[in-house]
């Protein structure tokens, strides 16, 4: 069986050293975004567990302990996500025509809707990632948040949302992953996560999860639909940017449910 798709996946999303695929095409795509929630979820895992042993163990501040869970996510990932939300912040922010925007999302440096919506989203997560922390629940949290995160690049991967241009990454996925995979994926994260937390802390507990996860997706998707009204479509970028938002969606949501 091939493995391109798992290759495609882990090397793109992190920077664990894989072998690069032997063939990049739309099937090799397509299980790549599929299987993009299963590597978050062990970059999650090995994080949140870690950060959540740091605070309960030793006398760290939940607040600490996510700076530096973040920290070491964004280096996993390479900060690929990160990079997306700033350059998709300053293409919407700027108001300009489709053409102008994507050059400005493409352009080597950073403005001020990038510089805004970095220091807002890493400010929002690691302020209740770290109240989740102090509480005993940041490791499970954070897996939902980023288990999300990546569900949200894989709806977006539909033929709902075409791509913005004809090269990129945003290009190579656009629309290889059909949308009842890509929701059945979803519907099936969404009963795994409700059902573990009902069972660990009760029905409310499971309704705030089903809430939690629910309510990323949306605002994801609603970003995705605004690229794609202002852009033409979606990119590398935007990918990044929406999963972003879904990280940071779920983390509120959680806290405050």
């Amino acid at each position: 069986m091939s493995t391109d798709g798992l290759r495609l996946a882990i090397g793109t999303l992190t920077r664990i050293p894989v072998p690069p695929p032997r063939t990049v095409d739309r099937r090799s795509a397509r299980a790549a975004m599929l299987l993009a929630p299963v590597v978050g979820l062990v970059l999650a895992l090995v994080v949140g567990v870690a950060a959540q042993v740091l605070v309960a163990r030793t006398p760290t501040p939940g607040l600490l302990g996510a700076a530096l869970a973040l920290t070491a996510l964004t280096w996993l990932t390479r900060a690929l996500h990160l990079d997306g939300l700033a350059d998709t912040a300053d293409a919407l922010g700027s108001g300009r025509p489709a053409a102008d925007s994507l050059a400005i999302a493409r352009a080597s440096d950073i403005g001020p809707f990038g510089v805004v919506a970095l220091l807002l989203a890493l400010l929002v997560q690691a302020a209740a990632l770290g109240h989740l922390l102090d509480t005993g629940a940041g490791a499970g949290a954070l897996v939902i948040a980023i288990v999300v995160g990546r569900l949200a690049m894989t709806l977006a991967c539909t033929p709902t949302f075409p791509a913005a241009r004809a090269d990129g990454l945003g290009a190579t996925v656009s629309g290889t992953v059909p949308a009842w995979a890509a929701w059945l994926t979803a519907i099936g994260w969404l009963a795994l996560f409700a059902g573990a937390v009902g069972r660990a802390h009760g029905p409310v507990a499971s309704a705030a999860t089903g809430l939690a996860v629910a309510a990323g997706i949306v605002a994801a998707l609603a970003l995705g639909r605004t690229a794609v009204r202002r852009l033409g479509g979606i990119t590398g970028d935007v990918l990044g940017a929406m999963n972003e938002l879904a990280v940071t969606v779920v983390l509120v949501v959680l806290v405050v449910v």
